[in-house]
């Protein structure tokens, strides 16, 4: 039975001005001067530069009054050509150029990033391919096997599935032998453990081309017959099995971790652009006091184009022409969207600064110190009440972003941390504890290296009270392996 009612609901909605303002804000500096460069791309009445202030600008009577009547002949013919045209011209004799952004020096040069080219792993081992002495059907098939090689270099498949994929794709019937003996040709090609099919491979095949010596010869006993003791670091069996000095064993690891594990990333490295961090804020310490400033790259002298505020008043005074009414809405569009723009790029700057402000201030004694034990437990919440702010706007600004410090450059996620109590009772972050886990494992006798156990009980003495599995976890946070992993001659 349908029934026909009259109900009131209050529902709150995200204004599309309000999203595209949500998304600018977790962009970082090189992302944000793409997006500007984009919008005064699209948008003809949004300009980059100074503005021409010495003529004369409208007076807010001017507007009101041309507004008014315009509005009368408005009314008569459609509700949409009803246009207030005060919005857009300044409400007192103030010059534009005063109420312009301006960040940006004199002479800061806008650097585009070029493509990267260059040749490719496989292009360049083909082409030492084809000047080696090798017979046609091996080359044919070498250059087959160079096709499966993966990014490290190496050659994951199995021989016998290569020959069948050659059989079934390309109708070439060959045997394993003869794979065998082209992938030896691939083998000596430039760098040095290019298609080797594991890890121990590819360090002998790099060891074997080594000038003959103590170490080399230790070292390719070692990888060919003690590799699983050497990746467990057992020495006291390799040196009972080898019969050599604890000095030989020593030299000969010194040479294995000189090693490239990944032969396929040497040209790849080399080619590929580096990628460039530019830091959104910068934060000073000078004589016990600090100075933040934010990238005036993010913020760019912008104005609405006069040219187009012009145009509007000439299309204005013409609404009865079709295609003036047609023009008015368009660039009345525009205009819009050009202020928009402008309001948001301040109300972006507005609130990165004060958040990292607050930032700043809760972490004051690392700022002027540098002292990763001195930093503070801060959440996103902690900001979010400072600012009167939402957590998910915090989170946004610290998303992908850096701050230029007197101690190096630093993501701003990095200030985030959980709290623990010390036995104090005292609130204490858990880069501090870090700090100290880290410091301790770089002190330590690396020939008996400390256990996790080891390390709680030093914890501990140090007044944190964490368990055995917080040390092992926050370890693996830091990257750093197990005891036995870091054992060392």
């Amino acid at each position: 039975m349908l029934k026909q009612g009259l109900f009131q609901k209050l529902q709150q909605k995200l204004s599309p001005q309000q999203i595209q303002l949500m998304k600018m804000l977790q962009l970082p500096t090189v992302e944000m001067e793409e997006r500007i460069r984009q919008e005064l791309e699209e948008n003809p009445a949004l300009e980059n530069g100074e503005d021409e202030h010495e003529e004369e600008q409208p007076t807010e009577e001017q507007a009101i009054a041309e507004s008014s009547e315009l509005d009368s002949d408005a009314h008569e013919e459609n509700e949409r050509d009803d246009f207030d045209l005060s919005e857009y011209f300044p409400d007192d004799d103030t010059p534009d150029y005063k109420l312009s952004v301006k960040n940006t020096g004199p002479d800061e040069e806008d650097r585009e990033i070029p493509l990267a080219g260059g040749t490719t792993f496989q292009d360049a081992l083909l082409a030492q391919l084809s000047l080696r002495d090798c017979d046609e059907r091996t080359e044919l098939l070498a250059e087959h096997l160079i096709g499966n090689l993966d990014e490290d270099g190496y050659l994951r498949r199995e021989l016998d599935a290569i020959v069948n994929d050659l059989a079934f794709t390309q109708n070439v019937m060959a045997t394993q032998e003869e794979l065998e003996k082209a992938l030896k040709e691939v083998q000596e090609l430039d760098p040095a453990g290019t298609g080797a099919r594991d890890l121990r491979e590819c360090l002998l095949l790099q060891v074997r081309r080594m000038p003959h010596s103590l170490d080399q010869r230790v070292a390719e006993e070692i990888l060919a017959n003690h590799f699983e003791a050497f990746s467990k670091k057992h020495y006291e069996k390799i040196i009972e099995r080898l019969e050599i000095e604890e000095d030989a064993l020593k030299g000969a690891i010194e040479l294995i971790t000189r090693l490239n594990p990944k032969p396929g990333n040497t040209m790849r490295d080399s080619g590929g652009p580096g990628q460039e961090i530019v830091p959104d804020f910068t934060v000073m310490a000078i004589d016990g006091n600090l100075e933040l400033s934010l990238n005036g790259r993010n913020a760019p002298e912008l104005r609405v184009s006069r040219a187009y505020r012009e145009m509007m008043q000439e299309y204005a005074r013409n609404k009865k022409d079709k295609a003036a009414k047609d023009a008015l809405v368009f660039i009345k569009q525009k205009l819009d969207s050009a202020k928009w723009f402008i309001d948001a790029i301040k109300q972006r700057q507005h609130t990165l600064l004060v958040t990292m402000e607050a930032i700043m201030e809760h972490q004051r004694d690392f700022f002027l110190t540098g002292d990763e034990t001195k930093l503070k437990p801060m959440i996103l919440k902690d900001i979010a009440e400072k600012v009167g702010l939402d957590i998910s706007t915090i989170s946004r600004v610290a998303n992908s972003k850096y701050v230029q410090t007197n101690y190096g450059t630093i993501l701003l996620k990095f200030f985030f941390s959980e709290s623990l109590t010390n036995e104090a009772g005292e609130e204490v972050s858990t880069r501090e504890v870090k700090k100290i886990l880290k410091d301790a494992i770089e002190a330590e006798d690396k020939r008996k290296p400390l256990t996790d156990d080891e390390l709680t009980a030093l914890l501990k003495g140090k007044g944190y009270n964490i368990a055995r599995r917080t040390v092992a976890k926050y370890r693996e946070q830091l990257n750093l392996p197990v005891a036995r992993l870091r054992k060392q001659l």
